[in-house]
């Protein structure tokens, strides 16, 4: 139904020290047994901006005044008032604008996003205070004067979002808007499920797993309880201690933070991979049991499904963060994070496995093929490479190919494994240490030595001499944004004209673009080189990192069109990297499957010529397909 009007929103609720947004998710708060609205302040259009508070009776009765069907909501962060407005209040409107989410891809992720940071960096006026005083106040605490005081504070912010949305929501693109839309529903109106008993059986299988592993090692460690040898073997400082008391010397790393050697005990850390192998079985428990014990992110995101299912019915609200990377891609939120579940080992996938579709559905999981590696020799300009992946060869056995100088099928999984990790690693710079490390650590694994490695990128770098010359032109590009030229006019990158460089940024194909907040070529560290500014300090830039920028921000692109093309027949109700998992009547699952496979087995308008393909399948949860 089309949008003839648009209401602008806030929600004043109770909270206290204990109890709060920044104690809470978004959902443990709604849901928690002392949600309270103590009003709303509401405008539709340019109207005049009401205050409502009284019973959940009385605001439901005026807030039902709006025709819902034809409404498009704004709020500065809509994953908290939209989430009231369904859960609490049962209304749904048409569509869900975010100021937030549209701060976050107009500014860049680096910007800040807070509506009192924007409406000082546009001068729209001060953001109140008044939230402050209301701590630890329910609605009948309030005094007249106080309620009235807080009233003016909710109706400022109302005309804070509407102002800013004027700026900078009028003109963002239409299919961005779209895209926000759609990750607001994941969350406030999910159409997946929790298997609560498939975890509770889980739960109860790590906690005994955890114990039968401490149990084991009490007489060895001299210690007399489980949670004794859990301790011991969980610390950095116990652990090097231990390994000492067995003559044994601690694997040591260059700590990033000090440029100090420092204990390698991550589980990806190359001295620790080799302690696991140590002739000693002993040596070999001890780190077993360390990797056993000194995480305990299974069991606590197995009690946060659970709770979550608990609190909402089953029903399994999906918090995703729109623009959360620097590129564009969707970020998990909201201690939920749904792009890294386990799905390798069979028992932590119970964790996916415990993600369903409501009765009478399936589960449909799409998944983009390498689409990483195809836009990188698409947009370079590499098209004997790109011809692999448009004729349906398998790129990993043709690079490995290369490399072994035989043929190499899927028959060979080790060779056929370096081609993988060589081909999806050296597009961007990567050098042979990493690679090598990389090679080591990552499953199935394969130990090579330094000649080898240094050979694998010399390999690569001929077989796609295009890429090299892209990292240039990037190398370029940073020359010229760290201090734009007066003659130099905005020009492409690539060999298609899908990239364009201007004094701003990368801008993209979407009309948003790469930021690189105080760009410049910084001399102060031993190894110069070009620097920008991030919340999380100075981050280091070059060619090969732009390249990998701009592959990324284009590849969350086409899944982003893909998406909103999806839409038109099935919502989304999660993506995942370069997947879009969708659900669907157990009837129609082929049609779907192939509606979705259909979509994004198509390159968008701006690709012409870009291979792109798919993989799907459907199943009775998440983990099946």
């Amino acid at each position: 139904m089309e949008i003839t009007q648009l209401v602008t929103i806030d929600f004043e609720t109770y909270y206290s020290k204990d109890y709060s947004l920044t104690k809470c998710t978004t959902e443990e708060y709604i849901r928690h047994p002392e949600f309270q609205v103590i009003g709303v302040a509401m405008k539709i259009n340019d109207g005049e901006t009401h205050w409502h508070t009284g019973t959940h009776a009385e605001i439901r009765s005026l807030l039902d005044n709006v025709d819902w069907r034809i409404s498009g909501l704004i709020c500065h962060n809509t994953l908290f008032d939209g989430a009231i407005l369904g859960w609490t209040f049962g209304i749904y409107p048409a569509f869900y604008f975010d100021t937030l989410s549209i701060a976050r891809a107009f500014h860049g992720t680096n910007a800040g996003g807070s509506l009192k940071a924007l409406a000082e960096r546009y001068e729209l006026g001060q953001k109140g205070t008044e939230v402050l005083d209301a701590r630890g106040k329910r609605l009948e605490d309030f005094t007249p004067s106080e309620l009235s005081d807080y009233a003016s504070y909710c109706i400022n912010d109302v005309a804070l979002t509407l102002d800013l949305f004027k700026i900078i929501g009028i003109d963002f693109p239409e299919h961005e808007l779209k895209l926000i839309d759609i990750t607001l529903r994941m969350f406030i109106q999910p159409q997946l499920k929790v298997d609560d008993a498939l975890l509770i059986e889980r739960l109860q299988e790590v906690r005994e797993e955890k114990v039968l592993m401490l149990e084991g090692l009490m007489a060895r460690l001299d210690c007399d309880t489980p949670e004794a040898v859990r301790k011991k073997l969980a610390s950095n400082k116990q652990f090097t201690e231990l390994l000492g008391e067995l003559n044994i010397p601690c694997p040591l790393k260059i700590s990033p933070a000090t440029g100090k050697d420092a204990p390698a005990l991550a589980k990806t850390d190359e001295g620790f991979i080799a302690l696991q192998q140590h002739d000693d079985p002993l040596v070999q428990e001890l780190c077993r049991v360390r990797l056993g014990t000194k995480s305990t992110i299974e069991e606590s995101r197995i009690e946060r499904f659970i709770d979550i299912g608990s609190r909402n019915k089953g029903r399994l609200p999906i918090p995703l963060r729109y623009y959360g990377a620097h590129t564009g891609r969707w970020a998990g939120a909201e201690k939920v994070n749904f792009q890294n579940l386990p799905s390798r080992d069979a028992k932590k996938k119970a964790l996916k496995n415990s993600v369903i579709p409501r009765d009478d559905h399936v589960v449909i999981n799409c998944d983009s093929s390498q689409i990483e590696a195809r836009i990188l020799v698409w947009l370079s300009g590499q098209e004997d490479v790109t011809a692999w992946y448009a004729e349906g060869r398998d790129a990993y056995c043709e690079f490995a190919s290369k490399v072994y100088d035989r043929t190499i099928t899927k028959a060979n999984p080790v060779e056929r494994f370096v081609g993988k990790t060589c081909t999806l690693g050296l597009g961007f710079g990567t050098g042979w240490k990493k690679l090598q490390h990389t090679l080591k650590t990552s499953p199935p694994g394969q130990a090579l030595p330094d000649d080898e490695c240094k050979r694998l990128v010399k390999v690569y770098r001929e077989l796609n001499h295009k890429v090299i010359t892209f990292w240039a032109a990037c190398d370029r590009a940073l020359e010229h944004l760290a201090n734009w030229p007066d003659d130099l006019e905005p020009y492409y990158l690539g060999e298609h004209q899908c990239v364009m460089v201007d004094r701003h940024g990368i801008k993209l194909p979407n009309g948003l673009y790469i930021y690189y907040p105080e760009l410049r070529y910084d001399t102060s560290e031993l190894k110069s080189g070009y620097v920008y500014k991030s919340r999380r300090g100075k981050i280091n830039i070059w060619g090969g990192a732009m390249t990998e920028n701009i592959v990324q921000a284009l590849a969350r692109i086409v899944i982003g069109e893909q998406m909103i093309e999806t839409n038109e027949q099935y919502r989304p109700c999660l993506t995942v990297h370069d997947a879009i998992i969708i659900t669907a009547p157990t009837k129609e699952k082929d049609e779907a499957l192939k509606f979705i496979m259909g979509v994004m087995n198509t390159p968008p308008e701006w690709a012409t010529g870009l291979p792109i393909a798919c993989e799907g399948a459907y199943g009775d949860n998440y983990g099946s397909c």
